[in-house]
């Protein structure tokens, strides 16, 4: 069975927009079974990402996800050299401030990327962005993955995928 690996946008979009703490208690309810399962997963970047802020997101994290839920990224910097390497290679089509956003050790997109690739055969990439091959203003995570064959999805089709309903 694979493990998804959720990138930031899918704990923040569900909790400001889709599926609110305090309304939507069956999504959350699964997202912290699917964690306490080792279906899903994140990364350390993430992590960061999320408890930047002090708000209800940040506890309930705290609060609801196993200590091991977020990896880290330390293991797969040969993978984020890759990823890194590829991004530089599309400096003709990206604006510079979009690799450098993309590449920043302190963004998710590419450490995700990296910890898929690690494991493609095994880890699928859940994010809300949308695959936009020609912006040239954001490295979109589906570019970065269909360069390196690595899956992705957004987070109904992961529901899908596990066969989960909430």
């Amino acid at each position: 069975m694979p493990v998804f690996i959720v990138d930031s946008n899918f704990f923040i979009e569900a909790h400001r927009a889709t599926y609110p703490l305090d309304v939507a208690h069956g999504f959350w309810n699964k997202v912290k079974l699917l964690a306490d399962d080792g279906k899903i997963i994140s990364v350390d970047k993430v992590k960061k990402e999320l408890f930047d802020n002090e708000d209800a997101l940040k506890q309930w994290c705290t609060n609801n996800l196993p200590q091991n839920f977020f990896k880290n990224t330390g293991m797969v910097i040969q993978q984020y050299n890759q990823v890194a390497a590829w991004a530089a290679s599309m400096r003709e089509h990206y604006l510079p401030s979009a690799l450098a956003e993309f590449l920043d050790a302190d963004e998710a997109d590419a450490y995700i990327v990296a910890f898929a690739l690690a494991d493609s055969a095994n880890r699928i990439v859940t994010t809300q962005e949308i695959s936009q091959p020609n912006r040239k203003n954001k490295v979109k995570i589906p570019e970065a993955c269909n360069a390196f064959g690595v899956q992705h999805c957004n987070t109904i089709e992961m529901f899908r995928r596990l066969s989960e309903t909430f």
